[in-house]
């Protein structure tokens, strides 16, 4: 990925087919918390099957997704 793509990817957010997973146990469950988080504060994601709270997320595209599950067959 060059560096006008970074700048396009950034541009326009998080593509909308990126799967999100905790960084701690891989749970897709993971969510977005709101009020002021991603306003006034960062960003921060809570995962509800091991407790984690914090900014730092797994982001998976499609592609990423389909070779993970095609090589564990």
């Amino acid at each position: 990925m060059g560096l006008l793509d970074v700048l396009k990817h950034l541009r326009r957010g998080r593509p909308s087919r990126a799967l999100i997973a905790c960084p701690r146990c891989g749970s897709t469950r993971v969510r977005r918390l709101g009020g002021l988080f991603g306003w006034l504060l960062p960003t921060t994601y809570a995962c509800p099957d091991c407790g984690y709270m914090g900014p730092l997320i797994l982001e998976l595209e499609e592609e990423e997704v389909r070779k993970a599950g095609s090589e564990g067959e």
